[in-house]
């Protein structure tokens, strides 16, 4: 059967407009001179004249800030990024648009959510001759399959089981001479952390040869792409794929090798373009280096709106450790965060109109066996002239058996009526924790000495979208963020002072904590001067086992009204 892609073929592509999909369209628009349908979810809008021909990030947002106050509003970080990345994403699709036009072709964008049946039907109604269909549409969510959530499954599988069958609802097989869905290794090989992207892209495949069976005159073929080599893999991480003989996609190799797809004559419906996601348990004992660049932005981390001291969004100190744990854990699947050393607040990463956008996670392997792998690992970025500020720095070891819980002798949970539990313990005046929704977790004050302070406590959950760029994997940012809430509250008892965590000589975890479940934690101070205090901070249950230990934790103390 010969593929029937012409100047009179009109493609419907979800996913169509940014990134891979939108690449591998470019591609065929200079094959096959057709009509390109695109579809996603981003709303792009007429570029503001005063940001029109600036490229330059820094410039542009030095615009957005002088029109907000043209505007009469007071910019924000989280307003200029806003803004910012509405702009780049316009940007992005009209430069898709306008590719696919160069390229003699035709296309037309619309935004809508192919989950949205309505929405999308809406459309559909407009829409003549479509002869095929490309589904590039999908959304991740990876983590271990034990702490994912229903939220998380139905976030992935409805990008593309449900995307897929509404596609279908309104352009029907039967009128199709193609359909070509992108589909996934992780659905054929299987992947760690991606239990419910491999069942959605295994169901695309179980698809593909369904419509195949109903329609044989339909070229049909569920592609199972690798990793693609899209400028979010580091050569750090390129190398470390090809240790475990994964190969990463060159995009326009890939995006070939779709049109060629697309023209041959092959019966396949199901087509692996990748290699196995697995583990080798050899690996190389040579110790590594790696360099991994990240964008942080205030916009990407909804959660940072609970976290901002003088009108700043600033990072938790703890989604640090969660970047460096989660990175380390993917180099190393079936290895696990156990602890880390001498952790650093060196300059911290606060969100301004002005600051970087890129961050460099540097680590270097020390020491690795089946045993463990042991990194130093540091946070830095460079400032507008072309300075390396650090910003954390730590020593870290990820271990394939992680060491049996401890019990916690000095457990004392009786509650103490001296002090007032009345008054909420966050954003309720000065002496209150700063911290909004997303790390509200102290429960109660138990009891309260000069030596100690015991508070319950239980965190609710944070979706995938709250939690951004730092997803809960092993560590929980969020939860042992609130585990330090106790310095705060005992520095505020005694001194009327805050206490913002500053170092930790050292950091075990020995059970992660989950959302929605109560905890306990004792924070035994010892010792404090007039700028700091430190104490030793134990999370355990309610018989004392003990979930994660801080030695040797350090908070900076400072005046109360320096903290709102």
């Amino acid at each position: 059967m010969k593929s029937q892609v012409d100047s009179n073929s009109v493609f419907l592509v979800s996913g169509g407009a940014k990134g891979i999909t939108a690449q591998c369209v470019i591609e065929l628009a200079k094959e096959k001179q057709c009509k390109f349908i695109l579809l996603g979810r981003s709303s792009p809008s007429p570029e503001p004249v005063w940001a029109m021909g600036c490229n330059d990030e820094a410039v542009l947002k030095k615009r957005i800030m002088e029109y907000l106050v043209a505007s009469g509003e007071k910019p924000t970080p989280v307003m200029v990024q806003k803004q910012y990345k509405a702009i780049a994403s316009s940007r992005e699709i009209q430069a898709t648009l306008n590719a696919i036009e160069q390229a003699g072709s035709k296309a037309e964008y619309f935004s809508v959510d192919v989950t949205d049946t309505e929405a999308l039907q809406a459309i559909a109604d407009r829409l003549t001759a479509v002869t095929g269909i490309i589904h590039g549409a999908g959304n991740l969510a990876d983590k271990r399959i034990e702490k994912k959530t229903s939220e998380d499954f139905d976030t992935v599988y409805a990008a593309k089981v449900t995307g897929l069958a509404n596609l279908l609802r309104y352009i029907p097989a039967s009128q199709l001479q193609q359909l070509v869905l992108f589909s996934s290794v992780a659905g054929f090989y299987g992947n760690v952390g991606q239990a419910d992207y491999a069942i959605a892209n295994e169901i695309l495949n179980k698809l593909a040869h369904l419509v195949k069976y109903h329609h044989p005159d339909c070229h049909v073929v569920a592609i199972n792409w690798g990793p693609w080599d899209s400028g979010m893999v580091s050569p750090e991480l390129k190398k470390a794929f090809a240790e475990r003989n994964i190969e990463t996609i060159p995009i326009q190799v890939g995006a070939k090798m779709l049109v060629e797809e697309l023209e041959s004559t092959h019966q396949e419906t199901q087509v692996i373009v990748g290699s196995p996601l697995v583990f080798s348990e050899s690996f190389s004992s040579q110790l590594q280096t790696f360099r991994i660049q990240r964008h942080l932005t205030v916009d990407a981390n909804p959660f940072l709106q609970d976290h901002v001291i003088a009108n700043r969004p600033v990072l938790p100190a703890t989604c640090a450790i969660a970047w460096i744990a989660n990175t380390c854990e993917q180099l190393y699947p079936g290895y696990q965060f156990s602890n880390c050393r001498n952790y650093k607040v060196l300059k911290g990463i606060i969100f301004e109109p002005t600051t970087p956008i890129e961050y460099t996670l540097e680590l270097q392997e020390t020491n690795k066996n089946n045993i463990g792998v042991e990194f130093d690992a540091k946070i830095w970025s460079k400032n507008l002239e072309g300075k390396t500020r650090y910003h954390f720095s730590t020593q870290l070891t990820l271990k394939r058996q992680i060491p049996s819980s401890p019990d916690y002798a000095s457990i004392k949970l009786n509650l103490d009526q001296s002090y007032s539990n009345q008054l909420s313990f966050y954003q309720d005046g000065t002496a209150s924790l700063f911290h909004g929704m997303s790390f509200q977790g102290v429960k109660q004050v138990l009891n309260i000495t000069p030596e100690k302070v015991t508070i319950e406590c239980l965190l609710p959950s944070l979706n995938e979208q709250q939690q951004g760029q730092f997803p809960v994997q092993t560590f929980n940012p969020y939860i042992v963020d609130v585990q330090i809430h106790s310095l705060w509250i005992w520095s505020q008892y005694f001194h009327q002072q805050g206490c913002l965590p500053s170092a930790i000589n050292l950091y075990e975890q020995f059970i992660p904590v989950s959302f929605d479940e109560t905890f306990y934690v004792s924070c035994e101070v010892k010792s404090k001067t007039d700028s700091a205090v430190i104490a030793e901070v134990i999370t355990h249950n309610s018989k004392g086992k003990v979930y994660s230990r801080m030695t040797e934790a350090k908070g900076t103390l400072l005046p109360t009204n320096k903290n709102n």
